[in-house]
């Protein structure tokens, strides 16, 4: 299981564990699973989906790390949905 937390500078929009996280990178799309390499890649603009029908949010800038299973989502803006 990942550990993620995503946040903006209005919220903490989500804390909990999943077993995938697909995110908008700079370059296109990344795909983080347990066990993924450590890693830190700047965010785009998209879909940043948690788990298969899992929590969904439109992200804009910002990065994303991972270390340890554990992810974190920092992005200057996001909605839910």
């Amino acid at each position: 299981m990942l550990t993620v937390s995503v946040i903006s500078p209005e919220a903490v929009l989500f804390e909990g564990t999943t077993d995938s996280v697909v995110a908008p990178a700079f370059d296109g799309q990344v795909g983080i699973l347990t066990g993924h390499a450590p890693m830190v890649t700047l965010l785009g603009k998209g879909e940043l989906r948690l788990g298969e029908g899992g929590q969904r949010f439109q992200v804009e800038g910002g990065f994303l790390q991972v270390v340890d299973d554990v992810v974190r989502v920092v992005t200057e803006h996001a909605t839910a949905g």
